[in-house]
């Protein structure tokens, strides 16, 4: 196991901040802002590593946002292509995707999502599996994965139905509708809608709060709620990664990749 965070990632951005008032706290900072901090390869090894790394960092508390007016927009259209093309390149994904959401999950310390735009997919699976989620009031979150064609395999289907309950979760879940922040909030998906000069602040003032706090209290609090969604993700990722896996290879999936590039709706055929 490594110890602390690499020294350089590739997609994300770790800031160290030197104001001592705000306690010991660190910044992840999701970095492709030139493609909306969309998740290619390269990231998902990244966050497949970072979160586990965070728990041996010098950092008391994270604050997790994205780079730009996105937080993160999903998987990349580009390499969504590259796994229809090479299965094995999804296949490979497997481990790196349970390792996001379980890293998420065993990390004992606070981490707190500053959500300051749209949050897709993975994106909003990250987001929601932290402790928790600010949102921009201009920000939207979803999970589109049926829109593309795939099953919502990598967490999505693990953390919704725990935080707007069964059939709401299953509603959006199987639309892949993109929620409007007000309505996230309504529903619960979300702890706080802030404005959006208002989002940073509010996450480093808690951030701050908890990371002056007592903070073997905080940590193993944090850990003891999260046991049974560690329990569900062992019993759920095999099998809905698998499930993905199935759907990367089916002709809806394609027909959603094609159209995306072509800028038009995808024409699904059940196939």
């Amino acid at each position: 196991m490594s110890h602390g965070f690499k020294a350089k990632y590739q997609t994300l951005t770790i800031e160290r901040h030197a104001d001592l008032a705000r306690g010991n706290v660190a910044t992840i900072r999701i970095d492709r802002p030139e493609a909306f901090n969309a998740v290619n390869e390269q990231m998902h090894e990244d966050l497949a590593h970072v979160f586990r790394a965070a728990q041996y960092d010098s950092a008391d508390v994270f604050v997790l946002t994205g780079t730009g007016g996105a937080f993160c927009a999903g998987g990349d259209i580009d390499w969504f292509q590259e796994m229809i093309d090479e299965p094995k390149k999804f296949a490979a994904i497997g481990a790196d995707a349970k390792a996001i959401v379980m890293g998420l999950l065993e990390l004992e310390k606070p981490i707190i999502s500053a959500v300051n735009g749209p949050a897709a997919g993975l994106g909003a699976s990250i987001a929601l599996l932290c402790d928790v989620v600010m949102l921009s009031e201009t920000a939207k979150i979803g999970d589109p994965h049926v829109a593309m064609g795939l099953v919502a395999g990598d967490g999505g289907a693990l953390i919704w139905p725990q935080l707007i309950g069964f059939n709401r979760a299953k509603e959006y879940l199987m639309t892949g509708d993109m929620i409007p922040a007000a309505e996230a909030y309504r529903l619960g998906l979300v702890n706080h809608l802030l404005a959006p000069d208002d989002l940073l602040p509010r996450a480093y003032e808690l951030a701050e709060r908890l990371a002056n706090g007592a903070t073997q209290s905080i940590n193993w609090t944090k850990t003891i709620v999260n046991m049974p969604l560690r329990q569900m993700a062992v019993q759920a990722m095999e099998t809905a990664m698998g499930y993905e896996a199935l759907t990367n290879m089916s002709a809806d999936h394609q027909e959603a990749v094609t159209a995306f590039q072509a800028k038009r709706r995808p024409k699904f055929t059940g196939k």
